[in-house]
């Protein structure tokens, strides 16, 4: 079955009993782990019980297929249901689960782990489509979906974080949930008996290097400066960061643009769209995000748009060589830019 993304999170709490073999899969690897896991502990409390819970590399698998049968029609020997979590997922062992959903166990849960699959993956396709079987997307969320749910985590500890410093802790972290929760973790121990948390002590308790190479990055293409760009690129490369949330927060940035430039040629004040605008632009970046609102037309910001959706689109493709694209998406949109510069 295909999930709808209103369906996601319900289904990850709470599985369709349907569903005996889910295909949790995605470029946001900690994401993917995250909800793997919440979806393997309703099967099992502790996923390293040897005797309820076993895990095995999908190259192995291929190696063995009829391990798969075997592990997912044990018996339990505690009583309860069994979990199999099958890792490194990928569309080499799709005729080994097709086999597997023709008779699948009714109890016990086989969970697959992949890295991002294509529209067009076998493994996927199968999923998708069998009545058994169900499909688990995790995709790079956004800034403002990771401010909900940094703030949804801290509120379950009684922490209180300030519209400010829940909009720079999404932008640090956006694109690697994984990394997201850790460093919730390190704010909660951070604050320790203080429970009111500011910009302040989210800047002390996370650093400022990732999120300050996303704004070097978002401004300076926005603001015709390719060199800058470049070098922000090659600092959040080097830091392990997706291609794909990498052009997430390039399109954040220019919709943000798009929007309050749609404002302005309707004769709003610009002042009055920046103090209205959520969540607020801190006040370093005010005078870059004004400029950049001036200098970039209705039809250029489409145009950019339209070339980051397809360049997302074609990094999501198997081997396709995501960072020599960004790159050149990068000269591309900053000599758009710098188009209004020579005009003027």
């Amino acid at each position: 079955m295909k999930l709808a993304f209103r369906q996601i999170e319900p289904f990850v709490k709470n599985p369709d009993p349907a569903a005996r073999v889910v295909l949790v899969y995605g470029p946001d690897d900690g994401l993917m782990r995250e909800r793997a896991k919440l979806i393997a502990k309703t099967v099992v409390a502790d996923l390293n019980d040897p005797f309820n819970a076993v895990t095995i590399d999908a190259k192995k698998l291929i190696d063995d297929p009829a391990r798969l049968m075997d592990e997912a029609l044990a018996m339990s020997m505690m009583g309860g249901a069994r979990l199999i979590r099958i890792e490194d997922a990928d569309d080499k062992i799709a005729t080994i689960i097709k086999d597997y959903l023709l008779a699948p166990s009714k109890q016990n849960l086989v969970i697959l782990e992949a890295g991002e699959l294509g529209p067009r993956s076998p493994l996927r396709m199968l999923m998708e489509k069998a009545p058994n079987a169900a499909a688990v997307p995790c995709y790079v969320e956004d800034a403002r979906d990771l401010t909900g749910v940094i703030r949804d985590t801290l509120s379950q500890h009684d922490f209180r974080i300030s519209s400010d410093a829940a909009a720079w802790l999404a932008a640090a972290v956006v694109g690697d949930r994984a990394r997201a929760r850790s460093e919730i973790e390190k704010l909660m121990t951070y604050m320790g008996g203080e429970k009111s948390i500011t910009l302040d002590d989210v800047q002390a308790s996370c650093g400022e290097a990732g999120v300050k190479s996303f704004d070097e990055l978002t401004y300076a293409t926005a603001g015709a400066n390719p060199e800058g760009a470049l070098a922000a690129l090659d600092a959040l490369i080097g830091e392990g960061t997706a291609m794909v949330a990498v052009l997430r927060v390039l399109q954040n940035h220019f919709r943000r643009l798009h929007a309050v430039r749609a404002q302005i040629d309707r004769g709003d004040d610009l002042e009055f769209i920046i103090k209205k605008l959520q969540p607020p632009l801190f006040f370093k970046q005010e005078p870059a995000f004004r400029a950049q609102c001036i200098r970039w037309t209705l039809p250029q910001l489409e145009k950019v748009l339209l070339r980051l959706a397809t360049l997302e689109a074609d990094c999501k493709k198997t081997g396709m060589p995501d960072e020599t694209l960004c790159r050149q998406a990068i000269l591309s949109v900053s000599a758009i830019g710098a188009k209004k510069n020579r005009a003027a």
